[in-house]
């Protein structure tokens, strides 16, 4: 169970970041209360999943899940442009997220 709260609070990272680039700066009052509502349910999650699982992996595992997240967003949903490199990287950071859990 620990797990799947860790991933729904990973998953709810990427929420809020991406809706606070739509808020553009807490101008848009829906995206800004829609920042603030998946930061309290990711950081809710996290706390949940921290009373089971080491911080030590918890923790690189949320931002990892919240960083990979928000990258594929901000190519599919909001047209950012990558550099091989840079996908080269975001596919270590991956294999880096992986080698934690396997190895913790």
């Amino acid at each position: 169970m620990a797990w799947l709260y860790l991933i729904v609070a990973g998953l709810f990272e990427v929420v809020w970041a991406t809706c606070l680039k739509l808020s553009a700066g807490f101008t848009r009052l829906g995206f800004a209360a829609l920042t603030v509502a998946g930061m309290l349910v990711s950081f809710w999650g996290l706390a949940e999943a921290t009373r089971r699982l080491p911080m030590s992996l918890a923790y690189p595992v949320w931002t990892g899940i919240g960083a990979v997240g928000s990258v594929l967003v901000g190519v599919v949903l909001l047209g950012d442009r990558l550099s091989p490199l840079t996908w080269g990287f975001v596919v270590l950071l991956v294999v880096a997220i992986v080698g934690i859990k396997v190895t913790s």
